[in-house]
């Protein structure tokens, strides 16, 4: 079975039949399947394997209601072209998806549940995700949730999907909440160390402030402020600091999102660290990012990943692998037997013959 890529006549296409009847061969030829989009975040997990699927044809806003805040699209439309459509109408995507290369897709978005510097203060991918229709791996069309937050009973297959890396289905459309642009939008300066950032973003998060982002590089603290004019402004005027002008603070929030900043260069394997906020500065050789006001540590080091994966589970976090370094062993933390079982369980019931994405996140799964 050769790659295949789907290609539609126009922007508006949906392709799910010929998709289903590719899933279908790839079942009856017990052909494993490669899910890809534009291809911009393929780095991400272990190394891909199976025939590629591309699903950037299978493209278009199919509903957008603004005054109801619900967007429906299918998986392969660029992430792009969804947020013109809502800038047009004055609203966003809140989780501010990063995109990483050219052309990124929903799908793409939605499968690695990739949040940028909004996502400690307004919810990740999966939070805003109301509804899917997918194609599972006994080649069957299935719907789940729907356009609404409360449409929900039992288990929710659809918020499932974000982060599954494609190991559980092939997303067909995906409908999101989304949000209106806030009023105003100031970023503050402050040079701090490490320890006194996280300290400072800790008790900030006790406070009732308009922030959006908390971040930390190379010896400053970012800070933006969302809401209100009044509140904003009372806010900025109550933490002090040095206001960033709205061109340089936009350039910064979005070389943070995309990994643009020099401090994600470098040698060595690039972690993302997920700890409780309050963790302080982590005893881990190299040059270190703050986000999401302390939750998420970035570190480009050749520290071993034993030591990596101990330090951030001592802290009551995990590690992840996320750029370069050895794709053929483990990238995301290790599971326990049980939390193995479970995910086994899942992969069978809606993917019995392993069809999608095998070994992406785990070599058992």
């Amino acid at each position: 079975m050769p790659d295949l890529e789907l290609v539609g006549n126009h922007s508006d296409t949906d392709l799910t039949e010929p998709l289903q009847s590719a899933v279908c061969s790839a079942i009856a030829e017990r052909q494993s399947l490669e899910i890809i989009g534009s291809g911009s975040k393929r780095f991400l997990g272990r190394e891909p394997s199976g025939v590629r699927l591309g699903l950037a044809g299978h493209r278009g806003i199919i509903r957008y209601e603004p005054s109801e805040l619900v967007l429906t699209a299918r998986s392969g439309t660029p992430v792009d072209e969804i947020e013109s459509e809502l800038a047009r109408h004055g609203q966003m995507m809140a989780f501010e998806p990063p995109r990483f290369g050219k052309g990124a897709t929903l799908g793409g978005t939605m499968a690695c549940n990739l949040s940028g510097p909004r996502r400690a203060f307004a919810g990740a991918t999966r939070d805003f995700v109301l509804g899917t229709r997918l194609i599972n791996g006994k080649g069957e069309v299935a719907r789940f949730g729907g356009e609404v937050m409360k449409n929900v009973a039992g288990y929710d297959v659809s918020r499932l999907m974000a982060g599954a890396m494609g190991t559980l289905g092939l997303l067909l459309d995906v409908s999101l909440k989304v949000l209106p642009f806030p009023a105003i939008e100031r970023s503050l300066i402050f040079e701090l160390d490490e320890q006194g950032a996280l300290l400072r973003m800790t008790r900030y998060a006790g406070r009732p402030l308009p922030i959006s982002a908390a971040a930390w590089c190379a010896g400053v603290m970012y800070l933006r402020l969302s809401g209100s004019e009044s509140g904003v402004a009372a806010a900025c005027s109550d933490l002090g600091g040095d206001e960033l002008p709205c061109d340089a603070a936009s350039a910064f929030w979005d070389a943070l999102r995309e990994q643009q900043l020099t401090a994600f260069s470098g040698d060595g394997v690039l972690w993302r660290l997920s700890v409780p906020p309050a963790t302080g500065p982590l005893s881990l050789d190299g040059e270190a990012i703050i986000d999401w006001g302390g939750a998420l540590r970035w570190l480009r080091t050749d520290v071993d990943p034993v030591r990596i994966r101990q330090v951030a589970d001592e802290a009551g976090g995990h590690a992840v692998a996320f750029r370069d370094g050895d794709r053929s062993g483990s990238i995301f933390q290790p599971m326990d037997k049980a939390l193995t079982q479970l995910h086994r369980r899942v992969k069978d019931a809606l993917d019995p013959h392993g069809l999608f994405n095998p070994g992406r996140m785990y070599a058992e799964l």
